[in-house]
């Protein structure tokens, strides 16, 4: 079972009280935008094996959005931080380079 701490709260909660949200640090396009950025908004998302940013509600708690970063085929979680922060946190980095090696945010942003 998948378990994420809230940022805001504290609280470990597991997959039944969180809502996701999908791949976290997308750029929002608005309706100045042309039609190919924003179909790429809409439908084109990176869906990585492995290593993944996401967004999680706390929907049965404080009911804030945030995101965490975790392992899509272990679920393994390295972290979960504000969702107003606009790339992970140095920390989280630290974390996934020292569990992962050869993992490279550059590549997978």
């Amino acid at each position: 079972m998948l378990i994420l701490t809230c940022p805001y709260c504290g609280v470990a909660a597991d997959e039944t009280e969180l809502h996701p949200g999908g791949e976290a640090h997308l750029t929002r396009e608005g309706p100045e935008s042309d039609d190919a950025a924003f179909e790429g908004y809409l439908f084109h998302r990176k869906n990585p094996k492995g290593v993944h940013f996401e967004r999680w509600r706390h929907s049965h708690g404080c009911g804030k959005w945030f995101h965490a970063a975790r392992c899509t085929v272990t679920l393994e979680v390295f972290g979960s931080y504000a969702a107003q922060t606009t790339e992970p946190p140095q920390e989280i980095r630290e974390i996934l380079t020292a569990r992962r090696p050869g993992w490279d945010q550059e590549a997978k942003a």
